[in-house]
């Protein structure tokens, strides 16, 4: 059939007008280039398709060919079911040939001007005979003086008038647990919600869904994961934007300073004083063994560059490994030991 104007419009084949209107009035409302200065080129291509979707499915004469004909048919050239159609449609006589319908696309801008009722200049979109053709799209804002943000759209209400136009609901927010090792070497994590949905009668329905939310390596607390428009549907309100927010457990081994880890070994005043040997399990599951020379003082400090936690934005690059000590002290010294140690220290 090519494009499928029912999908476009999101509307069922049995779609009555006003059902048509409430879908075209939502999305055209979420595409409009003039609401997406970002994205404006993706946009442009939406708007206009919306807009063709909804001429061709909100007209009876148009709608009857294309449910019998589909695209190919609507835009070719077949026997139409009447003599003449309104609205960009027209039919000629070839000749010798039978009657056959042309069907033109309306202008974009025409067909929002005329759901939402708005009584201005829409030249924005390329109007019949401007620079962007019939139905045909150019830069430039709806309304005179280029002044179409959000207070503009804000002014038009469901109903096609001069209301106010639905509210956000507020972000839901949620925290997400998540282990060293997690944020370590990344990984998946699956979420199930529940919320409502609106049906085309305005019903809410409930529904389960299941998110995947990809968790990078080196992700850090606070890094916030968002679901555009995954809360529940009421009537008038855009449905809020869950939002998950990294926590991060804390771990038995390592504690996490920024992009470096930290680790505290604990050790006696001999091994302080000749030597020791520090051997750790890395968060992926490694064996390292760092022996370590030099005398340990309380305020010493090892460090082992580059096993630290990955950078996010450049994950071939880890922070560094920071290995603290704590020297346990005896709580008593015999005589013997005391003059050993003075003899010791004294050399």
């Amino acid at each position: 059939m090519g494009i499928d104007y029912y999908k476009i419009l999101q509307v069922d084949k049995n779609a009555k007008d006003e059902d048509l209107k409430k879908a075209y009035r939502k999305l055209a409302m979420k595409w409009h280039p003039d609401k997406n200065p970002n994205n404006k080129k993706e946009a442009e291509a939406k708007f206009k398709q919306i807009s063709e979707a909804y001429d061709v499915l909100s007209d009876s004469q148009k709608r009857a060919i294309y449910d019998q004909y589909g695209e190919e048919g609507l835009k070719g050239q077949v026997p139409p079911p009447g003599s003449s159609g309104p609205g960009g449609a027209s039919f000629f006589q070839t000749g010798d040939g039978p009657t056959v319908f042309r069907f033109n696309p309306r202008n974009a801008d025409d067909v929002f001007a005329e759901v939402f009722g708005g009584p201005f200049g829409f030249g924005g979109m390329g109007g019949a005979g401007g620079p962007g053709g019939p139905g045909g799209m150019r830069g430039g804002s709806m309304f005179p003086g280029g002044m179409f943000g959000d207070n503009m759209f804000s002014s038009f209400g469901e109903g096609g008038s001069m209301n106010h136009a639905p509210r956000k609901a507020a972000p839901i927010q949620k925290n997400l647990p998540c282990n060293l090792e997690d944020l370590y070497k990344g990984t998946s994590k699956k979420m199930k919600i529940s919320r409502e949905i609106a049906d085309m009668s305005g019903k809410t329905i409930p529904v389960e869904e299941i998110l995947t939310i990809d968790i990078k390596p080196g992700w850090k607390k606070g890094t916030k994961i968002t679901f555009p428009e995954k809360g529940n549907e009421h009537p008038n309100v855009v449905p809020a934007d869950l939002v998950f927010i990294i926590d991060e457990k804390p771990h038995d081994v390592f504690t996490r300073d920024g992009n470096d880890l930290t680790v505290t070994q604990k050790i006696t005043l001999a091994e302080a004083l000749t030597g020791y040997t520090v051997n750790l399990t890395t968060l992926d599951g490694r064996n390292l063994t760092i022996p370590i020379n030099n005398v340990i003082h309380p305020n010493y400090e090892e460090v082992v560059p580059r096993e630290g936690m990955p950078i996010p934005k450049e994950p071939s690059k880890r922070g560094n490994l920071r290995i603290k000590f704590n020297v346990k002290f005896p709580s008593r010294l015999t005589a013997e030991q005391k003059a050993g140690f003075k003899r010791l220290l004294a050399s």
